[in-house]
Parts: structure tokens; C-alpha cells; sequence
């Protein structure tokens, strides 16, 4: 049964401290077994890939094939219903519009001193892409990864995606054509994410490696972080809802259920203050539990991680909800923008009430790939610059050396290092 808590009770403070540091990643401890597996596939390469992926998804590389065509791409997207179509193509339309706009400006300026000085943004040459193949297939996730590093100018995007039994999802690989995916390879798990970052006879290895999966694909992107970059390490999917009792509860039990569904270590919270409104929202969930068809994963999840929090006034949920720092954060109330504005540690809000958090996940245009377990304290959802660096560049004639050298001879000698000081003092005029 989900945790029902009031801010008004004895004890609070403690109950929803517990709420906040508890571990909902995986209880196995697989980074042993990510090491063994990343270690194997670089000291064996294709051959560890295709024993891996026999033994985890059942199929032989050689006789399923090792990559998906562009013929085989082109015959998905041809072959797809007309509306889900459509459907792709807007949605690939509008998260191109959005990052469009997150492209960073090039400087390049002089300062007072004389000094050139800029940084210089270029996308890295090739993106390695993970879509999760095991629950569920996600074409939305190949557009929310791969168009961005599109509108980055990435050379060559790199996908991997589990095939269990050999089989893929159509509407994955109409997406991956639309977002103008280069490879896709059919290989999944810890053992894709070491393929992508070392590379493999057949594969070469990226320079970047995004996309959400499992534990092990978790884990195996933590390891490799530093010979490849990575987007974040991301845990289950969250929401928390501020909510009044204006709402309809039947719309809130399906937002919060929306989370649910994905996995039984997601998480879905409320925050409301109205104390009836929580009871019929609570009383809508275990109605459309019965009717869903994700419902043993849904009611597991809520069983076991959900809550529903009554505070006294909404403004009472803000401090409650920056310390959850959750993955999405709904705002359901008559002026969400007075919350909004107070709010400091969120992956992504949706305002009002008519802004659930599922049309983030499909068409709105902000990336869906977001950070998890209160990890937006500190980091932001997959943007155009994750597949981007950034190089520094300055310039110093004669008489701007001259004005500033001298402070840089100083350091450099206070830090006991003579070869960095003559280094400046010899181009001096001394």
C-alpha cells in the first residue's frame, strides 16, 4: 500500500526522510559483473559480443544479422500505420525546433588588456545511442537522443539496441530513420555500452554514449565514463504532482500512474492539500489499476514507492519537493507560475492542469531523458550540447603580453615553477 503521510503529524520529519534517502535501484549488486562483462568484450571483442548476446537475448548474431539495414529502416517507416506516422514526424519536428534553439554561440572578442580571447563550440564525430529493448520499445527515446546530436552536427550516430530472440520493434527503427540514425547494431546490455566506448572489430568506438537502460547498462556507463563522455547514470523514472483539489482525480491517478507503469522501483508522489481530494485520487488509482494493462508493474510500483503527502498549503510542499529533486515535477493548481518560480531542483516541469507529464515524454519538445534519484540537485536533462565541447582560444600580441605577463611570472615563480615564469619573462622586453 503507498505511504500516506500529513505534514501536520508527529513524526513527519523522520517518515519523510526515510522516503528521501530510499534506495530504489536494484538490489544486486552488479558492478562485478559489469567489470567482468566490459573486461571480457574488450580482451575478446565481437566474440564476447556474440556469446553475450546469446546467452542474454537468445539469438545468434550471425544468423539474425550483427547490424539493421537502411533498407530494413526505410521498409519500417513505409510500412508504418499512417497516424503513428504522423505522429513520429511531429514529434521529431518539435524536439528539433526546441534544440535548435540550445545551440551555443562561438566568442571571439578582445579584452582591455589587448588580449584575444574566445572558445570555440564543435560536436564530437561520433554519438553512441542506447535504446532499451527489454520492458518495452521506445521510438520516443531514439528521437529524444538521436536529434540532438543531430542538431549538434555529430558525423555519425551509433545506435545499440537488445533484440531478445533476434526481433525489433518496427516502430524503433521507422524512428531511428526519421532522426537519421547511421548504424544500428543488435546488441544490448553492459556488453553494448563496453562495445561503444572501446570498439570491437566490427564496431568503432564513439566518442559519446547517451540513453537510459537497465541496472547494468546503468552501471556499465559509470565505468566507462572517461574514455567516453556520457549523458548521466540514470535510476528508475519519478514524478512528483502538486496538486489541488480544483483537479479532477481521475486525471492525477493516471499522471501518477504514468510512472508507475514503467517499472516497479518507479516512484510516483503527490502532494496535495486537500486531504479528501488525496482519499479520491487514492480510491481512482486502485480503479484504474483493475482496467490497465500494465497493472501488476503499475501496482507494484505504487505499493512499494508511492506516496501521497497532505500538506496545509501548497507552498508547504516546495522545500519538501526540492529535497526529492525528482525526475518530473506537475504543478496542478490555479497558479503554478508562483510555484514554479520557488522551485530549484527539478528535471522537468509541466504547469497546470492540462499539462501532464506524458506529452513530455512524446511531442512537447524538451528532452525526456532527465536525471533521476535526486540527481537534478545537480544535473540537467540530455541537451544539444552534451554532444558538444567547447575549446578555449586567446591570443597575445607584444604590447598585451607586457601588461599581463608580469602577474603570470609572479604566480608561476610562487608556485616553484621557474621553467612556466621564463617561459613569459623571455618574450618580454626586459
Amino acid at each position: 500500500m503507498a505511504l500516506r503521510l500529513s505534514k501536520s503529524d508527529t513524526g513527519f520529519a523522520e517518515d519523510f526522510d526515510a522516503l528521501v534517502n530510499a534506495r530504489r535501484e536494484a538490489d544486486a549488486d552488479v558492478s562485478q559483473d559489469v567489470r567482468a562483462i566490459i573486461k571480457d568484450v574488450r580482451a575478446n571483442g565481437d566474440k564476447a559480443l556474440s556469446r553475450l548476446t546469446q546467452k542474454f537475448d537468445g539469438h545468434d548474431l550471425d544468423f539474425t544479422g550483427w547490424q539493421v539495414s537502411q533498407t530494413e529502416c526505410e521498409a519500417a517507416l513505409d510500412g508504418l500505420d499512417p497516424n503513428l506516422r504522423i505522429a513520429l514526424e511531429l514529434a521529431a519536428i518539435r524536439i528539433r525546433d526546441y534544440h535548435e534553439g540550445q545551440k551555443p554561440d562561438n566568442r571571439d572578442y578582445r579584452d582591455d588588456a589587448g588580449v584575444r580571447i574566445g572558445a570555440r563550440w564543435n560536436a564530437v564525430e561520433r554519438a553512441g545511442i542506447y535504446i532499451p529493448g527489454g520492458r518495452a520499445a521506445y521510438p520516443s527515446s531514439v528521437l529524444m537522443n538521436a536529434i540532438p546530436a543531430k542538431v549538434a552536427g555529430v558525423e555519425r550516430i551509433v545506435m545499440a539496441t537488445p533484440t531478445p530472440g533476434g526481433e525489433m520493434n518496427p516502430l524503433v527503427l521507422a524512428a531511428a530513420q526519421i532522426a537519421g540514425v547511421d548504424e544500428i547494431w543488435r546488441i544490448g546490455g553492459a556488453q553494448a555500452v563496453a562495445a561503444l566506448a572501446f570498439g570491437t572489430e566490427k564496431i568503432t568506438a564513439v566518442d559519446v554514449i547517451t540513453g537510459p537502460g537497465n541496472a547494468w547498462v546503468a552501471e556499465a556507463k559509470r565505468q566507462v565514463y572517461g574514455v567516453v563522455g556520457i549523458d548521466m547514470v540514470a535510476g528508475p523514472s519519478e514524478i512528483v504532482v502538486i496538486a489541488d483539489g480544483q483537479n479532477d482525480p481521475d486525471w492525477i491517478a493516471a499522471d501518477l500512474l504514468s510512472q508507475a507503469e514503467h517499472d516497479p522501483t518507479s516512484q510516483s508522489i503527490l502532494f496535495t492539500d486537500d486531504a479528501d481530494f488525496a482519499e479520491r485520487v487514492s480510491l481512482r488509482i486502485d480503479s484504474q489499476l483493475e482496467k490497465l494493462a500494465t497493472s501488476t508493474t503499475a501496482a507494484q510500483s505504487w505499493n512499494d514507492n508511492g506516496a501521497i503527502i497532505v500538506v496545509d498549503a501548497l507552498e508547504q510542499a516546495i522545500p519538501l519537493v526540492d529535497r526529492l529533486a525528482a525526475e518530473h515535477l506537475e504543478l496542478a493548481c490555479d497558479n503554478p507560475e508562483a510555484l514554479f518560480n520557488k522551485i530549484r531542483h527539478a528535471g522537468s516541469v509541466f504547469l497546470g492542469r492540462h499539462t501532464p507529464e506524458a506529452i513530455g515524454d512524446y511531442v512537447a519538445g524538451p528532452n525526456h531523458v532527465l536525471p533521476t534519484g535526486r540527481r537534478a540537485r545537480f544535473s540537467s536533462g540530455l541537451s544539444v550540447t552534451d554532444f558538444m565541447k567547447r575549446t578555449s582560444f586567446l591570443e597575445c600580441d607584444p604590447a598585451s603580453l607586457e601588461k599581463i605577463g608580469p602577474a603570470a611570472v609572479a604566480l608561476a615563480e610562487a608556485e616553484g615553477l621557474p621553467a612556466h615564469a621564463a617561459s613569459v619573462t623571455k618574450r618580454l622586453n626586459r
